[in-house]
């Protein structure tokens, strides 16, 4: 019990250190904490419905009584950036995760085993990375419906590579390494060795990789609506608003695109914020 407590202890400690040596680590963290609160509590805070049209309320400029003003529709333009916030980091989040974990097994078992494995998997996420990444997505998603799902699979898939090649680069540097061959010898299987003495040492460049993906995931998802290919209106998403509110800037209502744009930008600037910060939490190195 007590070894359990300074395991979080510690955890927390270093957690905290890390936030202190780097101020740029902390804003970014209180920047993510407001996401995350928008995503979780959003659509219970928002002062209107996201869905509700008023059209004796359409187009109008921000106020007091609508922060970002109304689109075309009279609905609130704040309410409908917070409220989507949580689509957006669903899909980054889940699509980043997917391509971690395939990513992170397929470029294990080319950069440990190497052979026919290493030969093959290397081809394949050639093939993958021949193709322009986002015309990739489109086509994954005109082929398979712009539903959430196949954009988050869609988005999975051209990000594999990037954790592929990095994780088999690492695994093929460690796998002979001094506390490697320690734990082979100790009893270790080669999975275990792999999954519990390499990985953990590969993990600071790979939490880099992950914070810009993030980024990239969440426009990849708004450039797929933007086009017509994401999710389908009337759901909120910030892809999409700044489609509906481009038609509208030539004729004076530029807060209808401004406002989605905004906060899609700041989104991606501070999951790219976080590489960082994420690399020192994972890094053994760090903890001495």
């Amino acid at each position: 019990m007590s070894q359990s407590i300074d395991i979080r202890t510690g955890g927390w400690s270093h957690f905290v250190y890390v936030l202190r040596d780097n101020p740029v680590t902390l804003v970014s963290f209180g920047l993510f904490a407001v996401f995350a609160i928008s995503a979780v509590f959003g659509p219970a805070l928002v002062p209107y419905d996201p869905l509700a049209t008023n059209a004796t309320s359409a187009l109008q400029p921000p106020s007091w009584d609508h922060w970002f003003g109304t689109d075309n529709l009279g609905r609130d333009v704040f309410s409908r950036v917070i409220v989507a916030t949580r689509l957006d980091l669903t899909i980054s989040i889940l699509a980043v995760a997917i391509s971690f974990f395939i990513g992170t097994v397929l470029g294990a078992i080319a950069g440990y085993w190497g052979g026919w494995w290493d030969i093959v998997l290397n081809r394949l996420f050639d093939t993958i990375m021949a193709f322009p990444l986002f015309v990739l997505a489109m086509g994954i998603v005109a082929a398979l419906g712009n539903s959430v799902e196949n954009i988050i699979y869609a988005t999975a898939i051209i990000n594999i590579p990037f954790y592929a090649r990095l994780v088999r680069a690492e695994v093929n540097v460690r796998r002979d390494a001094g506390f490697a061959r320690a734990a082979r010898l100790a009893g270790n299987s080669h999975p275990r060795v792999v999954a519990f003495h390499i990985i953990p040492n590969a993990l600071p460049p790979m939490m880099v990789q992950v914070s810009l993906n993030l980024g990239w995931a969440i426009l990849n998802a708004a450039g797929l609506s933007f086009i017509g290919l994401g999710v389908r209106p009337p759901t909120p998403e910030w892809g999409i608003m700044v489609a509906e509110g481009a038609n509208f800037i030539v004729s004076g209502q530029w807060w209808v695109a401004l406002f989605p744009g905004l906060w899609l930008m700041l989104a991606v600037f501070t999951f790219n914020l976080m590489g960082d910060g994420l690399r020192d939490l994972v890094d053994p190195r760090r903890r001495t």
